[in-house]
């Protein structure tokens, strides 16, 4: 799908994915508002605000009395390599390297010897205010070299990497000293003395590509997990509301564990939610009547089973790319999915006739979590955890099916318009 692509090659950081949904948006005539504003919504209506820049919550209302809220969630930001500052490191006088530090857990090797550049946001003063400017360095800016196999010879048999030393990015010959504020300033178009703050990340240069040999595949960066951002998006756009109201709910730095002002555990969510029946005239217990006839569809990215290594999924529930949307299970909790909320999502798949599977961990290992339980803590209505099956989650480039991402856009569509 070439505008799934076109969006992630346009989205290089949690802040660019967060404009191209918001332009997104309101190319279908959603409104922004503000925290810092009194609301005035009204119904039928869309609108959507964002926080911090990198997290972002739509909705759209119904005519009538609303039923609940029909929420999909997913996460903007995907594993990378954060710009410290004092970036520039210089070696023997002859190398320039910039200074990072891990963010999120990615596969290290798959950093290396692939064009590399630079994006995120730098804060800059105007006069006695601070304005937020995207910045991205659309080139092939730097590269993390490998070392030879003659140097270092157990590369091809088990190696580790130290994120302080070998991760980091050559930016150039000594002659680059002193240039990379240069460049970041040039780019947001303002003067480097007025940048007073920045969240800059790396990113992999190479562009989603269809492979397979019946290019039943794509490869890309971040389709962990921009593929389930694109298909909420696309599903809410596409959808009418008719007795829910309609949320797509788009959180910052899951990657890290969500705990930030931005995350899926802070109070975004249950913010919104808040002002959007304050702002309609309901009172609190009809807010909480909302939502106990709530759910949300937590749309994270699952391991299909791998090719090379079987044994490591479980012996019977073992997902596939291209074989239909996933609903992840785990004792723990650490997926929310139970009996009713699965229920509920094979209803609606069922309806419009696409396929499911179900994923748990091989018991003996270990697994991660995802927005769904974190959620809940703050905003408390029926879950699904669901994903996408895909290999090499967490490297700079993934693979997943091409045909799933179709399916979570009717899976998502569909959600929004059940009545």
């Amino acid at each position: 799908m070439k505008e799934l692509l076109d969006f992630i090659n346009a989205s290089p950081t949690a802040f660019h994915c967060t404009e191209n949904i918001k332009n997104a948006l309101e190319g279908e005539g959603y409104k922004e508002l503000k925290e810092s504003d009194s609301w005035k919504i009204s119904k039928p209506g869309k609108y959507f605000v964002k926080r911090n820049a990198s997290s972002i919550i739509a909705f759209s209302l119904p005519k009538g009395k609303a039923k609940g809220f029909r929420i999909f969630s997913a996460h903007s930001d995907s594993p990378s390599f954060r710009i410290k500052e004092n970036t520039e490191m210089v070696f023997e006088n002859n190398y320039v390297r910039l200074n990072v530090e891990k963010y999120g857990g990615m596969i290290m090797a798959s950093w290396y010897d692939r064009p590399l550049s630079v994006a995120g946001r730098v804060v800059v003063r105007e006069g006695n205010e601070l304005k937020e400017k995207l910045v991205n360095i659309d080139k092939d800016l730097c590269v993390i070299p490998n070392v030879a196999i003659h140097m270092k010879t157990d590369l091809n048999t088990g190696t580790t990497y130290s994120a302080q030393n070998d991760m980091l990015p050559l930016f150039g010959d000594i002659t680059s000293k002193d240039k990379f504020e240069d460049l970041i300033a040039k780019e947001a178009k303002v003067d480097k003395k007025d940048i007073l703050g920045k969240d800059l990340f790396l990113y992999a240069r190479q562009k989603g590509t269809y492979v397979g040999s019946k290019k039943e595949f794509i490869l890309s960066p971040r389709l962990d997990d921009q593929a389930c951002v694109f298909s909420g998006l696309k599903g809410i756009i596409e959808a009418n509301a008719k007795d829910y109201i309609n949320v797509l709910a788009i959180f910052d730095n899951e990657e890290v564990g969500s705990g930030t002002k931005q995350g899926a555990a802070s109070t975004f969510l249950e913010d919104t939610l808040f002002r959007i029946t304050d702002s309609l005239s309901l009172n609190r217990t009809e807010y909480l009547k909302l939502l106990s006839n709530s759910f949300n569809l937590s749309a994270d990215n699952a391991h299909s089973v791998h090719p090379a290594l079987t044994s490591k999924a479980d012996p019977v529930l073992r997902p596939y790319m291209n074989k239909g949307i996933v609903i992840k299970f785990n004792g723990n909790q650490r997926y929310a999915t139970d009996a009713y909320s699965a229920a509920f999502v094979r209803k609606i798949a069922e309806d419009i006739k696409i396929p499911v599977q179900c994923y748990a961990n091989n018991s003996d290992v270990a697994g991660g979590s995802t927005l769904g339980n974190i959620s809940t803590s703050q905003v408390s209505v029926k879950t699904a955890d669901i994903g996408l099956a895909q290999l090499a989650m967490h490297s700079s480039v993934e693979t997943m099916g091409s045909k799933d991402v179709k399916d979570m856009i009717a899976l998502a569509k569909a959600f929004y318009e059940e009545d």
